[in-house]
């Protein structure tokens, strides 16, 4: 299979498994929607696309498609720990305010991460594609 597929996969894919056994053990139980969870710890969506600079720099170097791989990694982690934190930051608050005035609310928002969960996801990324280079 080709590397840099491989890589990816296995970083966006593994560090949500790795989101998923931190749940269990945190709750006791999963559920359908743990499976798609955004937010928490570790950042699965720094992990895919640091994976994906990383690989893309060991398998072509420094191309065309590594200097896209740059920009658009840059836009996904400011967008998991800035915009996407801050949404969920402004949905705590406006959960608070309707339910004090006992408005129904189904609405439903996502924390987005920590600058701490998107560096953890990070370096998962980074060495899952440092092992899927060096190692298969």
């Amino acid at each position: 299979m080709n590397k840099i597929l491989l890589a990816i996969i296995l970083a966006g894919f593994g560090v949500q498994v790795v989101k998923l056994i931190g749940l269990w053990f945190k709750h006791k139980s999963l559920t359908w929607s743990d499976l798609v969870v955004t937010g928490g710890m570790p950042s699965s969506h720094s992990a895919f696309v640091v994976s994906m600079v990383t690989i893309i720099y060991l398998v072509e170097g420094t191309s065309t498609a590594f200097a896209i791989s740059i920009v658009f990694a840059m836009v996904v982690i400011r967008d998991a720990f800035g915009v996407r934190r801050t949404a969920g930051e402004e949905g705590l608050v406006i959960n608070k305010i309707v339910k004090k005035l006992k408005m129904k609310n189904d609405s439903h928002f996502a924390m987005g991460h920590t600058p701490l969960q998107v560096t953890v996801g990070s370096v998962l990324g980074f060495l899952i594609s440092i092992g899927v280079y060096y190692l298969l």
